[in-house]
């Protein structure tokens, strides 16, 4: 059981970091978007489906799978462990900053640029490499 759940946890890791890198872009072709428009209408809907349909679901689809494997493979004493699951918190922040973004738009609130969110953009990116690294390598 113990590697179906972990083959359940890399794939919803794939759609969570997905879901987390196509996010951001959208709000950067957001921002182009006159308030009110349709353009802008369309992209609330993308917006709101990509956050609902794809990456809430697999993020609680990773956290599950993730902490039954730590459980299930006695990992919960290992200090790359550690550090995975700070970055992964981390993570799950610029999850709900994300999600508070798409409510931002829904509203005709948004105030910040585009170039703020292609920086934002490498945020998930960069915690990810870490991510991997710590669980590939097991520096500690």
């Amino acid at each position: 059981m113990y590697e179906w759940i972990k083959a359940l946890h890399v794939i919803a890791v794939i759609s969570w970091m997905a879901g987390m890198l196509y996010l951001p872009r959208l709000f950067v072709y957001h921002c182009e978007a006159e308030a009110g428009s349709k353009q802008s209408g369309t992209f609330k809907v993308m917006e709101r489906r990509l956050l609902k349909a794809i990456i809430n679901p697999a993020m609680i689809v990773t956290w599950l799978a993730g902490l039954y494997l730590a459980w299930a493979g006695h990992w919960f004493s290992a200090h790359w462990l550690h550090g995975k699951l700070l970055l992964v918190v981390l993570l799950s922040g610029v999850h709900g900053f994300f999600a508070r973004c798409v409510k931002d738009f829904a509203a005709d609130r948004n105030t910040r640029s585009q170039k703020f969110y292609r920086i934002i953009n490498e945020v998930p990116t960069v915690l990810m490499i870490v991510i991997v690294i710590l669980v590939v390598v097991k520096p500690f």
